[in-house]
């Protein structure tokens, strides 16, 4: 048997069992796909791709269906990922392009993944402690209150209201805000808040009240507005009913991986595994960390702006699935959401 043949048998197995979750037999392989070979030849292919472990024979008499290493080659083989329509293209622009905030645009993607793949669609939360500070301000409200306003590379926005005992003059007020975004702006979240505790440097033992009350003051509040995320590791899960639709196949997954969904670190180490940099990677059913989730493929991919990726996005489904088609849906959201972040 030739590679290419067998390759394209193997194909056409995982393409139709996708599409009917059938075991595929020769006759209906011989039909659908126009191999340009007897039903005996294939059958003949088939036997190979069994002995070498890439399809599976469920029960006597039945026809085949892929193993977890002919998915596998399936995927490794794909000589490129499938192109999104212009019009799902569309739709993706549109809809992510709506979004009002950072919650917002997570929760858009969730939607749009588990839609467009009919799997169940996980992204999480830009990695804060990656993330660069990408502007402050300091604004006064009035002459003893001020507004202190982070952004953030990832696009995220946090606000603190600052009540001072004396009044601040403009000088005063054009002076700290320049010392702040000195000390701040283009650095990761960690090295920020080292800069800050710096400018306010430590109190002056000698004297019962600081020089410069403010700055300690609007130091500490900035210190606090970008300490409440360096942990933060949330994820968003979407379109779990799409699990319903995968009948009794799947029934012995189904448990394990609702189970899974209320796990937000099991989640976050699926994601984890399966992604390198901003690249569409793959773990098919035993590739991944969890011997429970054998039955389940995730594909996923990094996102945000630069060519350092803040967080993961994904689908996680049965090994029986729309693998090309779920690779591009996951990249195509991934390059929008990370067009996002960078305008943002």
């Amino acid at each position: 048997m030739s590679e290419d043949r067998k390759l394209a048998v193997l194909r056409a197995i995982v393409e139709d069992y996708v599409a009917t979750e059938e075991p595929v037999g020769s006759k209906a392989l011989v039909e659908r796909h126009g191999l340009g070979v007897s039903p005996a030849t294939v059958r003949n292919d088939m036997a190979a791709l069994e002995a070498e472990g890439y399809i599976a024979q469920p029960h006597t008499s039945a026809g085949r269906v892929p193993t977890d290493k002919g998915y596998r080659l399936f995927v490794d083989r794909l000589t490129t990922v499938k192109p999104m329509s212009a019009a799902e293209k569309r739709a993706i622009s549109a809809f992510l392009d709506e979004a009002v905030d950072l919650d917002d645009v997570v929760h858009r993607s969730v939607r749009m993944l588990s839609q467009l793949t009919r799997q169940v669609a996980v992204v999480q939360y830009p990695t804060l402690s990656r993330s660069t500070v990408r502007h402050v301000d300091v604004i006064a409200l009035s002459e003893t209150r001020l507004l202190l306003v982070l952004i953030l590379s990832t696009g995220r926005v946090e606000q603190r209201l600052v009540e001072v005992d004396r009044p601040v003059g403009d000088e005063q007020l054009t002076d700290l805000r320049s010392q702040v975004l000195r000390a701040t702006v283009g650095e990761v979240i960690a090295d920020a808040a080292a800069a800050l505790q710096a400018l306010a440097g430590p109190p002056d033992a000698s004297s019962e009240e600081p020089a410069d009350a403010l700055t300690p003051v609007v130091v500490e509040a900035l210190c606090d507005a970008m300490s409440d995320h360096r942990s933060d590791e949330r994820v968003a899960v979407g379109g779990a009913a799409n699990l319903a639709r995968f009948g009794d196949s799947f029934d012995s997954a189904v448990r394990p991986l609702l189970e899974a969904l209320e796990e937000h670190v099991v989640l976050l180490k699926l994601l984890g595994e399966a992604h390198t940099g901003d690249a569409v990677t793959v773990r098919i059913g035993h590739e991944g960390p969890y011997q429970e989730l054998s039955a389940t493929s995730v594909v996923a991919s990094g996102y945000g702006p630069g060519d350092d990726p803040l967080a993961t996005l994904g689908v996680v489904g049965p090994t029986r699935m729309d693998y090309p088609g779920s690779m591009a849906a996951v990249r195509a959201v991934a390059r929008y959401v990370s067009r996002i972040l960078d305008e943002a």
